[in-house]
């Protein structure tokens, strides 16, 4: 792994190395991430379509666009990204995460280039990609703001940035935690820490401190009759998701 200062929090990081073989698993311990990738995906997706141009319905629409996602896992993100022509890097501090995407990559027929490093290592090395997916990582880091920093530090001029995260409250203590960790038992206990949860003006503000230019938040709600998540204007009340553009200059 490449160092330099970093916002790895060892302990976080830990909590996903113990779960790294079940990252394909949809009913397994990333159930909850299985269930909700379709609508991550529809944002992610128009995100995309919308700011550089590209159709959704023409062969390979991301052709020519690189991008990271960072804090890949087992490449829930960057798969689907591969096969929509990008060129995709998917990075996780967690090393143990890394052949299990690799593995998952090459029996898919899909070539994505993962590593084992952090945002800070790839700014310090001057990568930099058209997209950065930044998708519930930022309330497991120990600096939101350096961690946010190096995101844009990682994007070209006019780059788009896509996070997502928990909203601090007591719906998302009882949702989040109480639910999905105690009752659902969907994640082991401990996962989440809700005191690292963070407001969506929160996020917003760190965003413009870090030299984004937040351009759009969504929230992800999920609907427990159709056991199906989708994206809302207004309900931002425990998971959301925001998008970001990078300085053209």
């Amino acid at each position: 792994m490449q160092t330099g200062a970093s916002t790895i929090d060892d302990a976080e990081v830990a909590k996903f190395q113990a779960m790294a073989e079940e990252w394909w698993d949809p009913e397994g311990k990333f159930k909850p991430l299985h269930m909700l990738n379709p609508c991550r995906l529809d944002y992610i997706t128009a995100q995309i379509a919308g700011e550089f141009g590209r159709d959704l319905s023409a062969d390979a629409p991301f052709k020519d666009l690189r991008i990271l996602d960072i804090g890949c896992g087992g490449g829930l993100l960057c798969e689907p990204m591969a096969r929509l022509g990008a060129t995709v890097v998917g990075a996780d501090a967690a090393e143990r995460n890394i052949p299990v995407a690799r593995l998952h990559a090459e029996q898919s027929g899909l070539e994505i280039d993962y590593r084992h490093t952090s945002a800070e290592a790839l700014a310090e090395n001057g990568e930099t990609f058209d997209v950065v997916l930044n998708m519930e990582v930022v309330e497991h880091v120990s600096d939101p703001l350096a961690y946010l920093t190096a995101c844009r530090q990682l994007l070209k001029p006019g780059g788009l940035h896509i996070c997502s995260t928990l909203n601090r409250n007591p719906k998302s203590f009882a949702m989040a935690i109480v639910g999905a960790e105690y009752v659902m038992r969907w994640l082991p206990k401990g996962t989440h820490e809700w005191r690292k949860f963070i407001t969506p003006d929160e996020l917003f503000d760190l965003m413009r401190e870090a030299g984004l230019d937040p351009v759009d938040r969504k929230g992800f709600v999920f609907n427990p009759v159709t056991w199906s998540w989708r994206l809302s204007d207004r309900d931002l009340s425990v998971n959301y998701v925001t998008a970001a553009l990078a300085p053209t200059d």
